[in-house]
């Protein structure tokens, strides 16, 4: 007998209660119902926007925070599953029901900046504190915890807009920015970002999906899938997670992924990198140069043939292996988010650059354009 999958369950829920006269709503291929995501945050408004393309392959999205909700990809069977970690409501990501980046578009400074200062022109900024003495994503009310505005929306990408002003979470300058999805036929989430001050400010954008590609984050860990990493070196962290400020060499550490390995072959080495970042949760420094045609990262399930590549144009990428995910937060399907139940690929400018001027800089000033790109292709192995 055929096992129905459950967007095939849930579809024949929908029809058998409109059989009893009820008028359901219609679900998307993941499962989710849409109404559960209009609701009211700070004054705006929040919705939930469906991408589908010509193979099949369906993205959720909601404008709170931007967030990626869910992601329906073919297994080597061609059997849809959901390969991201989310909720099926809005209300879930709020940050009065528990803070957290699920999905989110980051802003104005994704990842950390230490002590929460920076200074641009001899000028010193202080931050908020919300990563023990750190600024993480931007602060407690980062972008991911606001309302983006919806400026383009159709069946294959959808366009957001954040003004962001002057001295938000004490960032200095006026800040436009745009956050577009676009759902491609082969397969692919392309992912712009693109900003614009009136005044000297920092700025790093990425987002902050959590990938399982079991799609089941409640008892697949992705220490059973096979990592490729385009870096020959990294950015080694202090026990706060903040960078000493040094590029160090991959080989011959745990951080070596350059020949694909399982991510839990050596993550529970005896290594103080590791014990650091409670396993891996590093920036890599890709070797890709800006070229966006060269893969920056591969993960694979092998259980499953699900793979997803990366592309981008930014210098690094956080790799970050559900380290502090610990199987207490239910999200859709009511499955559990286990201990290292999934991973993130952050692509990004170094964490604490602003402190760090040898480094890429992410400093943008008034008539600059920002522009950063990155592209989540999924594809199965044989």
């Amino acid at each position: 007998m055929k096992t129905l999958t459950k967007a095939a369950l849930s579809a024949l829920s929908v029809f058998l209660l409109a059989g009893c006269g009820e008028k359901q709503p219609a679900l998307t291929v993941s499962g989710l119902n849409p109404d559960d995501f209009v609701s009211e945050y700070n004054g705006a408004s929040t919705a939930l926007y469906t991408l589908t393309n010509a193979s099949g392959m369906e993205v959720c999205i909601t404008n709170f925070g931007g967030r990626i909700v869910s992601v329906m990809v073919p297994d080597r069977d061609g059997v849809l599953r959901d390969v991201v970690l989310g909720f099926d409501n809005v209300s879930s990501y709020f940050p009065e029901n528990g803070d957290s980046n699920y999905g989110a578009a980051l802003g104005r400074y994704a990842n950390r900046i230490k002590d929460g200062k920076f200074s641009i022109d001899g000028v010193e900024y202080e931050l908020p504190h919300n990563d023990r003495a750190n600024c993480l994503h931007g602060g407690p009310t980062g972008w991911h915890n606001k309302v983006y505005e919806v400026v383009e929306s159709d069946a294959k990408h959808l366009k957001l807009k954040m003004v962001s002003p002057d001295k938000d979470m004490q960032f200095p300058g006026n800040v436009t920015a745009f956050v577009t999805y676009t759902l491609l036929d082969n397969n692919a989430i392309d992912i712009t970002y693109d900003a614009t001050t009136d005044a000297p400010t920092v700025i790093n954008m990425s987002n902050h999906s959590y990938f399982n590609l079991g799609a089941d984050p409640q008892n697949h860990s992705v220490c059973d899938d096979i990592l490729y990493l385009n870096a020959s070196g990294y950015t080694p962290i202090d026990k706060a997670s903040i960078p000493f400020g040094t590029i160090d060499p991959v080989e011959g550490t745990p951080f070596d992924f350059r020949t694909p390995k399982l991510i839990g072959a050596d993550i529970s080495a005896d290594n103080e990198q590791l014990r650091n970042g409670s396993g891996i949760d590093h920036n890599f420094v890709l070797d890709t140069q800006g070229d966006e045609s060269a893969v920056a990262c591969c993960l694979t399930n092998p259980a499953n043939g699900i793979t997803l590549k990366v592309y981008t144009n930014e210098p690094g990428i956080q790799v970050y292996t559900g380290n502090f995910l610990n199987g207490k937060t239910t999200g859709k399907g009511g499955l559990a988010f286990s201990y290292r139940g999934a991973i993130c690929l952050e692509t990004q400018h170094y964490p604490d650059s602003p402190n760090k001027p040898e480094w890429p800089t992410t400093v943008l000033r008034p008539g600059e354009k920002y522009h950063s790109h990155c592209i989540f292709e999924f594809s199965v192995t044989k």
